[in-house]
């Protein structure tokens, strides 16, 4: 079966903004991961957009960067 995240933009937009803010941030992978209580390898593969992300984790990630869970979902252009 095809990775079906590849047809979604939202999937795209998330998993560049978690690797931009975490960027910013000065966090590596496993940091931002302890800190949102997830395994290592899952932010990597969120970041790869080889997972889909849930609500409850979207806000997790949203919280460890201390941003709000819409900031995540939201286009760099808009």
């Amino acid at each position: 079966m095809k990775n079906l995240s590849q047809k979604c933009i939202l999937v795209s937009i998330f998993a560049q903004n978690v690797k931009s803010y975490r960027l910013q941030q000065g966090l590596s992978q496993e940091q931002l991961a302890e800190r949102a209580g997830v395994h290592r390898t899952y932010i990597g593969m969120l970041e790869r957009e080889e997972k889909n992300v849930t609500i409850y984790n979207i806000e997790r990630i949203a919280i460890a960067l201390g941003l709000e869970a819409y900031q995540l979902l939201k286009s760099k252009n808009d």
